[in-house]
């Protein structure tokens, strides 16, 4: 079905869908595809990225039960937010146009190169239900159409959770390097880094320590550091890696905490996979949700540590969007800094999901989406608010690991506004569950119709007491794949 029809559907439905949002939101993607083997109408896991005035974002689109998506879709905003282009990713993978070699593709992410004034689109392909290659597409117009990828890295083993960043600082040493992450699971999840200096043209491997890992987020300091907050692979901690040579090396892992983690109800898909960022003095942010504020663990709030080398953090503190004795479950944080801020002026975003209710089921959880800022670098954070009304879990696809809305999201910033793609299951008239091939699904891809804002209030970060340090309540701790 055509997107203007898509669109025309959704305002037409809107009245009694979307009439308690508490921000406008708009409709900017919507899955095309039609092979019966995948959920359609369904689009996951988004990525953002901004610079200047332009913001993009990327996610699956069509997700398959067992693994990846028939194809990675991307918007782009040229107008601060204002009008989005939709299109889909070519060369990629059988369903594309042109169609590609490649059976599936996840885990997208976005970066742009300034210094070359190219932005890239870094996915994981797969053959079946296994990633091959770790691809990068690239936009020489502003992200308004990409050529076919290039392949950064390959393997006849088993490639896991990527992610992109680029140098963007032009008086950093390494302006216009390009990094992309990576893990390989048959090599005990073995972290892996490829980097470019030529606009993503071509990729060097970098040296790497022996460590296993999932979910790394690679940020860049102004003064050319990499540093890239990971998960240690078995969901048990947040460490990170740091490089001073433009990539050539990394040392670590460097310990940032423990992770201790409710297991979130509704049969749903969490991983506790930290997001990065970093403001404009080099500070480096890593959030992760987390239970150990919470008595008995009965529920998980969005928690913080920062870095100004990336090898010492500072102690995890609560970020307070309510107090810990509510029954808020919060989850899938997605965290934000407006460019040129920094230090104690720094503007942060963090666009999460959360239940009202922990303790729900599949059928009753109330999945729901929030957005929270602080502008003297989480020092304080603004009033939290909700971003729209809550979904069912049902209407979400179920894949092997659950009901799945992505396994990560992040804020990006244009005009000191918030202005995040991430998915909502769209108005229908149908209460059944989202099937296979389609059938009563709805799951499109949303921004902000003019950004988003917090409320008048500011509350403070305290030095709130750890009420549970048992074990995580996650599921058994193996090697993550999170395709």
């Amino acid at each position: 079905m055509p997107l203007a029809l898509f669109l025309g559907l959704w305002i037409a439905l809107s009245v009694s869908g979307f009439a308690s949002a508490d921000v406008p939101i708009k409709l900017v993607s919507m899955d095309p595809y039609t092979n019966t083997t995948s959920f359609h109408r369904t689009q996951v896991e988004p990525d953002t990225f901004s610079f200047g005035n332009t913001v993009m974002g990327v996610f699956q689109t069509g997700r398959f039960q067992d693994g990846g998506a028939s194809n990675v879709g991307y918007v782009v905003s040229t107008d601060g937010g204002t009008v989005w282009t939709a299109a889909f990713l070519p060369g990629t993978t059988l369903f594309a146009n042109p169609p590609g070699p490649w059976d599936r593709a996840t885990d997208p992410s976005v970066a742009y190169d300034p210094a070359h004034d190219v932005w890239m689109v870094n996915i994981l392909a797969m053959l079946g239900t296994t990633g091959r290659a770790i691809l990068v597409s690239r936009s020489t117009d502003g992200g308004l159409t990409f050529g076919n990828p290039v392949t950064a890295a390959s393997t006849n083993g088993f490639f896991d959770k990527n992610w992109i960043t680029c140098d963007t600082t032009p008086a950093s040493p390494f302006y216009g390097t390009c990094y992309t992450e990576w893990d390989d699971v048959n090599n005990g999840n073995q972290v892996h880094v490829a980097r470019s200096t030529d606009g993503g043209l071509t990729w060097a491997p970098s040296s790497m320590p022996a460590a296993s890992v999932v979910g790394g987020q690679p940020v860049v300091q102004p003064n050319g550091t990499v540093v890239m907050p990971i998960d240690d692979g078995f969901e048990g901690s947040v460490q990170s890696f740091v490089s001073t040579n433009g990539g050539v090396s990394f040392q670590g892992p460097f310990p940032v905490s423990s992770i201790t983690a409710h297991f979130v109800a509704g049969n749903l898909r969490v991983h506790e996979l930290p997001s990065a960022e970093v403001d404009s003095t080099g500070r480096v942010y890593t959030v992760w949700n987390d239970c150990r504020f919470r008595a008995g663990c009965a529920s998980n709030d969005i928690v913080m540590s920062t870095s100004t080398n990336g090898q010492t953090w500072t102690s995890v503190v609560r970020i307070p969007i309510d107090a810990t004795n509510s029954t808020v479950d919060h989850f899938l944080p997605g965290i934000g800094v407006e460019p040129g801020t920094g230090g104690a002026t720094a503007h942060l975003g963090l666009l999460y999901y959360y239940y009202p209710v922990s303790s729900c089921a599949a059928s009753t959880c109330q999945l729901t989406v929030g957005f929270i800022e602080s502008f003297d670098g989480g020092a304080t954070w603004a009033t939290a608010v909700r971003v729209v009304p809550p979904m069912r879990n049902t209407s979400l696809p179920l894949t092997s690991q659950g009901y799945m809305v992505g396994d990560y999201m992040s804020t990006s910033f244009v005009g000191g506004l918030a202005f995040p793609v991430f998915m909502v299951t769209l108005p229908t008239m149908s209460s059944h569950p989202c099937q296979l091939g389609g059938r009563f699904c709805n799951v499109g891809s949303v921004a902000p119709s003019a950004g988003l804002t917090a409320g008048p209030y500011s509350v403070p970060v305290l030095d709130d007491p750890v009420l549970y340090e048992g074990p995580s309540q996650t599921r058994s701790k193996v090697l993550r794949q999170v395709n």
